[in-house]
């Protein structure tokens, strides 16, 4: 009984010891994957400065979403290609975001970002069109390591303009 009872005690001691042993390693690992997030977001936003599409696309999951406002949402990385070659195509599509918050699962292979994003486009009227919004973007990171979008979303803060037809 005795043998039993210290085995057991054993087993609890290795056991609470090596939970603490790991914590370490998953702040470690964790704090690595926001350090990856954040860079592939200063890429990405480098990719938007270019306009290369190629680029823009591979930030994303074979079957990743893209939800833009004004925009249906955009499903899968051809869908995407085609949404973000329609915003590349104008000439003063302007894209800066920044995350305030990274997020990392304690498993390390899901992630989020969100934060703000500033924007221009061609306006309905003469002069390019100024939005600002905030964006959650959800990230898998794959067997090789990389990390990629797997859920895009953004919200404008700029409310809709009235057409012609609705006055």
């Amino acid at each position: 009984m005795r043998r039993s009872f210290a085995c057991i005690c054993m087993l609890g001691l290795l056991a609470v010891t090596r939970n603490y042993a790991d914590s370490p390693q998953l702040s470690k690992m964790q704090a690595a994957a926001v350090e990856a997030i954040k860079a592939n977001e200063a890429q990405w936003n480098k990719d938007f400065e270019k306009k290369s599409i190629e680029a823009l696309v591979a930030h994303y999951t074979d079957d990743a979403t893209l939800m833009a406002p004004g925009t249906p949402p955009a499903l899968g990385k051809d869908a995407i290609r085609v949404s973000l070659t329609q915003m590349l195509n104008d000439p003063a599509l302007s894209l800066k975001f920044r995350a305030t918050r990274v997020e990392v699962s304690k498993s390390g292979d899901l992630a989020f970002t969100e934060g703000s994003y500033e924007m221009t486009l061609t306006g309905p009227g003469p002069k390019p069109m100024q939005d600002k919004g905030s964006y959650v973007t959800t990230y898998r990171k794959l067997p090789n390591g990389s990390w990629k979008a797997v859920s895009d979303i953004a919200s404008s803060e700029v409310p809709p303009s009235v057409s012609s037809s609705q006055k």
